[in-house]
């Protein structure tokens, strides 16, 4: 698998509200974007650090995977995100090596990124997801 850069680090947040006037003093920048993903349950923020971003995640719903992600274990660091090429190649390459999938597929996610999660049973305990700007291209 060949890895561009990290494209996002995911943080979860109980309020959008509360975080990101914090995030927008820490980082000395503003909120570029704030996105809701019906599909899956949340609502985004980000700011721009170089070329990586940092994405803010509020659950929409408790049974969404960041209200699950909240209610066991608090706010915090949710995922790493790769930037890649070929989204797909990557994700069978992933499963020829024993990688475990959560996303078989590629699905949609914010920014109109495609988007896969890897499983950390698999990843040294990171939730790892791979993303493809397939508008870049």
């Amino acid at each position: 698998m060949k890895v561009s850069h990290i494209e996002h680090l995911g943080i979860a947040v109980k309020s959008l509200e509360t975080a990101i006037p914090y995030w927008e003093k820490m980082l000395g920048s503003k909120c570029y974007n704030i996105e809701e993903v019906p599909e899956q349950k949340v609502k985004t923020a980000f700011f721009k650090v170089g070329q990586t971003k940092i994405e803010l995640l509020e659950s929409t719903s408790p049974e969404g995977s960041i209200g699950k992600f909240i209610e066991k274990r608090g706010e915090g660091v949710h995922h790493v995100a790769f930037a890649v090429d070929g989204l797909e190649e990557n994700l069978a390459e992933c499963a020829d090596n024993g990688i475990q999938l959560i996303d078989k597929a590629p699905r949609g996610g914010a920014e109109g990124l495609s988007i896969a999660f890897l499983h950390p049973k698999s990843t040294g305990g990171v939730l790892t997801e791979l993303c493809e700007d397939k508008n870049k291209k």
